[in-house]
């Protein structure tokens, strides 16, 4: 599989776009998250995505859906398979595509040829999303918020993880030490230690609740950890400080436009 990183931090400026990640196998590609996929992706590629796996229902991880939706739909794209877990898809549905915040792209241009269908996940089940092999986790968060264990068609290439947005959690972990062909994991970190108040009452990592947490997966040393979500305020404090992590792990701070053959 090959990864593009769109988007990867915590919040906007014009050097940061919020969550979006790309996974290409063969023809086939889905997006991980929608913060970023309309200000990231040409007309051409947006049309070209099979289906976008959304982590939760928070605005930086869906928002470009709207647009995306929007844009596929005057171009007349197929379907656009938008899955998550149950709360996630009803938080679409009843607040997002609702016909008052945007239009029901569920049902335009006509029900019969929608621009988007939704997928409702089964949490831990293996599904076949645009041919992809999809696994969702429920991690710990302030909504429901699941992770994503993700592999190429047939599950031929090996795996990639998401967190999604987590604090501490352990269900993934134990999930993780199943997956033998893990080749690298997403991983959240937002906040520097300073901030550890607001990161626990908010659901997201510091570097110090994250070295403790990389030691759940017995394979720590040898599975990279490339880290996303860091909020820009605190961009160079949380490196700083993810720098002084000393557990073995191999650590990579994603930039926009990074690309990994995995």
């Amino acid at each position: 599989m090959d990864l593009r990183v769109v988007g990867c931090h915590g919040g906007e400026t014009p050097k940061h776009r919020t969550s979006g990640f790309m996974l290409r196998s063969g023809r086939r590609t889905i997006a991980i998250d929608a913060g970023c996929l309309t200000t990231g992706l040409t007309l051409k590629e947006q049309s070209a995505l099979d289906a976008v796996l959304v982590s939760h229902g928070h605005m930086d991880h869906m928002k470009d859906l709207s647009t995306l939706a929007d844009n596929r739909c005057q171009n007349g794209a197929p379907p656009l398979v938008i899955a998550g877990v149950a709360q996630t898809i009803s938080i679409l549905k009843k607040h997002f595509f609702n016909g008052l915040l945007w239009p029901d792209f569920a049902k335009i241009p006509s029900a019969a040829q929608p621009t988007i269908v939704y997928q409702v996940l089964d949490p831990e089940k293996v599904e076949t999303i645009a041919g992809f092999e999809v696994q969702s986790i429920m991690v710990s968060h302030t909504i429901d918020s699941c992770a994503f264990l993700v592999r190429g068609p047939g599950g031929r290439g090996g795996a990639i993880a998401y967190s999604g947005d987590t604090g501490p959690t352990d269900r993934l972990w134990e999930v993780l030490n199943e997956a033998d062909d893990l080749r690298a994991m997403l991983m959240e970190v937002s906040f520097p230690n300073e901030q550890q108040r607001l990161a626990t009452v908010s659901g997201h990592h510091t570097p110090a609740t994250l070295g403790p947490e990389l030691l759940k997966l017995r394979r720590h040393r040898d599975v990279p950890m490339l880290l996303y979500h860091i909020k820009p305020t605190f961009e160079r404090v949380v490196e700083r400080e993810l720098a002084k992590i000393r557990n073995g792990t191999e650590l990579a701070v994603l930039r926009l436009g990074d690309e990994y053959d995995l």
